[in-house]
């Protein structure tokens, strides 16, 4: 067996209505002036009042900021971070999908000491600490309060990460009933994307790749294709809902700690460029990246297919276990009502060859793929997916 790390959230809350304690989770912490990132959907749904009560209830003071996009730019994060030291915060709460948890993190990191943003692109460069930092996920699919990334987008739609076990958080809060609200659609979407979280994960080439890791990612699953559909459905069933965000939680902490690969790499120039949301951008690449590394890791497809399908497990042979694992989830993808096809989001043919160029700029990503990914494959793949 190979040696490994294995780092994650220093403490986790999984509690249908836990977020009326958040003053008391700021007190342990010793926070006193709270920056509160969100975005303004979080805000007209309603789910920051009760947030504020809960803090304004144990004399928490709050700098709000709630510009935060989907792909957040460098520049809302600069923002964010000049607020927050102009305000004088001691801490800072994450609360929202991926998005405002990204750029929480880096607000915690950056107001709390000389770093600048283009020192600490990359992975392992952040040299100082961070503020407290609470995280609070309203989808089950990112799993970004258990992780030590932040994606940002720069310039005209390129993607970069900042990798660091400073941005894990001291607190992951998972209240289930703040995604009852949640369309179907997100709920889909996000859904699939923490499968796809626990499927990398399991497959990772990474030299960390990890049987904790492996371990998470099948319960992850289990969880996740065991409910996603009810969610979609039944939006208020909370079962349901639990079962999401503490699947998607786990399959987090996998792949926090096993990273992800091909999917993402080809999922994060739709994303920058097109701006199709993240979960969305990588069900579309999803079953013909697998297509393309079945014969790289058609073992791993198989032992996992069960997991998220309980009635693969009636198909004996492996090779068809797996096969049919990547249709199952090609299939899951239609049912649920998201786009399958690239050419369904306004992509044209022609830029395929530009979307293939971006995707290879992922080393970060590519290097952990099962199998081997030139520019003419990644081509290919998307011609697949359009």
């Amino acid at each position: 067996m190979n040696s490994f790390i294995f780092n994650s959230v220093k403490s986790l809350v999984c509690e249908p209505g836990a977020l009326a304690r958040l003053g008391e989770f700021c007190q342990k912490l010793s926070i006193k002036h709270i920056m509160l990132v969100t975005d303004q959907g979080i805000l007209k749904a309603g789910l920051l009042l009760p947030a504020l009560e809960a803090l304004a209830a144990n004399d928490i003071q709050v700098t709000l900021y709630d510009q935060v996009e989907a792909d957040p730019a460098e520049a809302i994060v600069n923002a964010a971070v000049r607020q927050a030291i102009e305000a004088g915060i001691d801490g800072v709460i994450g609360m929202g999908g991926g998005s405002s948890m990204d750029v929480a993190k880096l607000v915690a990191l950056l107001a709390k000491g000389d770093e600048t943003l283009d020192e600490i692109y990359g992975i392992n460069l952040v040299k100082g600490g961070r503020l407290p930092l609470i995280q609070i996920p309203t989808t089950a699919g990112t799993g970004s309060e258990v992780t030590p990334i932040s994606i940002i987008t720069i310039g005209e739609g390129e993607k970069k990460g900042v990798v660091a076990p400073q941005l894990l958080p001291d607190l992951a809060l998972l209240d289930a009933d703040l995604t009852r609200g949640l369309p179907a659609p997100i709920t889909a979407a996000t859904g699939v994307d923490a499968m796809v979280h626990a499927i990398e994960a399991y497959t990772s080439a990474n030299a960390n790749s990890n049987p904790v890791s492996s371990m998470l990612a099948k319960q992850a699953l289990s969880l996740l294709g065991g409910n996603i559909e009810t969610a979609v459905k039944s939006g208020q069933d909370l079962n349901a809902r639990s079962a999401m965000l503490l699947g998607s939680m786990l399959a987090g902490a996998a792949f926090a700690n096993s990273p992800v690969a091909a999917v993402h790499a080809l999922a994060y120039p739709l994303g920058g460029t097109y701006h199709i949301p993240h979960g969305l951008s990588n069900a579309l690449v999803l079953p013909h990246v697998m297509r393309f590394n079945l014969p790289a890791c058609g073992e791993d497809y198989a032992e996992l297919a069960p997991w998220a399908f309980l009635e693969l497990a009636n198909e004996i042979d492996s090779g068809k276990r797996a096969q049919a694992f990547i249709e199952r989830l090609a299939e899951l993808n239609h049912g649920l009502g998201l786009q399958t096809r690239l050419r369904e989001m306004g992509i044209e043919k022609d830029a395929l060859s530009d979307l293939a160029r971006d995707a290879m700029k992922q080393t970060r990503l590519l290097v952990n793929n099962p199998r081997e990914v030139t520019e003419t494959d990644a081509l290919a793949i998307y011609h697949a997916a359009w």
